[in-house]
Parts: structure tokens; sequence; C-alpha cells
């Protein structure tokens, strides 16, 4: 018995020095006056990242502090509060959530006494599916989730402008990433021409589709061309001062569609369509032969079966 207490003891050492250990190494950035972001890595969720693959930031103000997302899990969140406080003294007053998926609201517990808001289809989602959600992150992820729940936006965004203290923002609702309904969620500060795009956006990423509709998707990005912000903060990969990082992603997202639908019309099943062959002006992209893979599991079960009925299927087209 006390060579197991000792064992136990010994294990429980060893837990609490990897837990004291896990460090999102958060750095603001800041990429206009007042206006910083925590870019995150061009990889998949793993153990060793703990989900920090996605670019949260925030925007200061005389009357306190702006959140855009808030990150994967509650150490990050915790970590992410710690890091604004390093630049400004001002509190934060409002988070905003661009979308559902898990690693940009996972975060929500370290901002639970600020409103968190998001559009209402997004708190309808996360409200239903946060058991899930989690659950994903926690495999994922692993010691990094530690006390992490899923804490719902209490807040109901709504497109518009608002003013904070001496800024005035936008926000922007439109569909694509998240679904064929308003479910994605931009903020724009107009100071500085910052444009938060959420998942709308990818740079130098492949795009990931779980729960997307492409033609909508599509028209977004065209919209968002021609209005092109001066600066464009992604939901992945570095920032833009130009309308490249949308550009790549419609080719992409193009290129997908078009590519199963032919896979579809010319009888491939799905095992034949995993085979295809990535263009190599796409091959530099991140997580490109992860995220194809991922893209054919989700889209071309429906894609076939519309293509088979004319007209069938879950709208992708």
């Amino acid at each position: 018995m006390p060579r197991l207490n000792a064992l136990l003891g010994f294990y429980a050492l060893l837990y609490g020095s990897f837990a004291a250990a896990l460090d999102y190494q958060l750095q603001p950035r800041e990429i206009a006056a007042g206006v910083y972001i925590f870019e995150g890595r061009q990889e998949h969720f793993t153990r060793h990242n703990g989900g920090n693959i996605v670019n949260t930031g925030f925007v200061i103000t005389d009357a306190g502090v702006v959140v855009i997302d808030t990150g994967p899990s509650r150490l990050y969140g915790e970590q992410m509060r710690k890091a604004i406080a390093t630049v400004t003294d001002q509190p934060p007053v409002q988070v905003f959530i661009t979308h559902h998926h898990p690693d940009h609201f996972l975060g929500n517990q370290a901002f639970a006494d600020v409103p968190i808001c998001a559009l209402p289809l997004t708190q309808k989602i996360i409200a239903r599916d946060a058991d899930a959600l989690l659950d994903n992150m926690y495999r994922a992820a692993g010691a990094w989730m530690e006390g992490t729940e899923a804490v719902a936006p209490n807040c109901r965004a709504e497109a518009g402008k608002l003013t904070v203290g001496e800024r005035r923002l936008s926000v922007l609702a439109v569909a694509g990433h998240s679904g064929d309904e308003a479910s994605d969620l931009m903020v724009y500060d107009h100071r500085s021409g910052t444009l938060f795009a959420g998942d709308i956006v990818f740079h130098g990423r492949a795009a990931t589709t779980p729960h997307a509709n492409i033609q909508v998707w599509l028209q977004v990005l065209r919209d968002l061309e021609r209005q092109q912000p001066q600066i464009l903060v992604p939901g992945h990969g570095p920032t833009a001062t130009d309308s490249r990082a949308i550009r790549e992603t419609a080719a992409y997202l193009e290129w997908l569609d078009t590519t199963l639908r032919e896979a579809a019309a010319a009888g491939l099943d799905m095992a034949e369509a995993l085979e295809l062959e990535i263009p190599e002006r796409f091959k530099s992209l991140a997580v490109i032969d992860e995220e194809f893979e991922r893209s054919v599991f989700h889209l071309f079960p429906a894609i076939d079966q519309e293509v088979l009925h004319g007209g069938a299927g879950n709208g992708t087209r």
C-alpha cells in the first residue's frame, strides 16, 4: 500500500506539473491603432497545440474592450483575458462570437461577467449541440480542456452599427460557412477599416466545410471582395491588406464544389472521390489533404443525391 500511495502521489505530481506547463503563449499583436489579434497556428486540433488554431482579437475603446471570439478552452479564454490586460487597463465590456464551431467560443467561461453576443441561430446551435461540441474538443485537445464547460452566448447580436466609446463598429450577419441561414457574424471597425471575418475567410489554409453551403458562401465572398476592407482578419491564417485571402478562399471552394459535382455526375463513389487529385495551386494550403478528405465526407453524399435526383439534396447549390 505505501508503494501504491507513493506511485499515485508521483503521478499526481507529474500531472500537476504538466497542467501547470500548459501555456498558449498568447501574444497580442497590434494590427491597427487599438486593434489587436492573437494569431493561431495553421494546424488541426491536437494535444500539442491545445486547439490554438484560431484567430481571436479585440478592439480597445475608451469605454472598454470589445472581444471577438474567445478561443477553444477555458484556459485559452483566461490567458487571453490576462494578455489583454498587458496592453490596456480597460476591461472587456462586450464579446462577439462569430459562429458555433468550438475553437471560437469555448473560452466563454473567462468572459462570463460581460455580455457574450452571437447571432440568434448561433445561440440556438450552441445551446443544442454544446455537449457534442465540447466532447469533440476534449478528445482532440486532452488536458488543455480541463475545467472547460460550454457557455452559450447570453446576448442576441443583430446586424447593424453600434458605438462603443469613441469607436463605431458594424456587426454583419452572413451565411455560408456555418450553413445557409445567417449564422456567420463579422465585426467591422470603421476607424481602422479592420474586418474580423471569422471563418468566412481562410488564408493560407484549406477551408473547413462541415456545415457549409458553398454557393451562399461564394456569394458572400464576392460581395466582400467588392467592399475590400483595409485590413482583413481571417478566422484562420495571417491578416491581409488586399483581396488575396478572399480570392484564395473562393477559388478553393469553387474547385471543391465543381470537382465533387463532376465526380458525382461521372458515377464515382465516395472512395473514388477521396482519391481525386488536388491541383498544384492548392497544395501549399495548410492541412489541405486532411481538409479535402473531411470535405468529401461532409459534402459528397448530398451532392451525389442532388446530381442523381436532379436537384434534391442539402442545398449546396
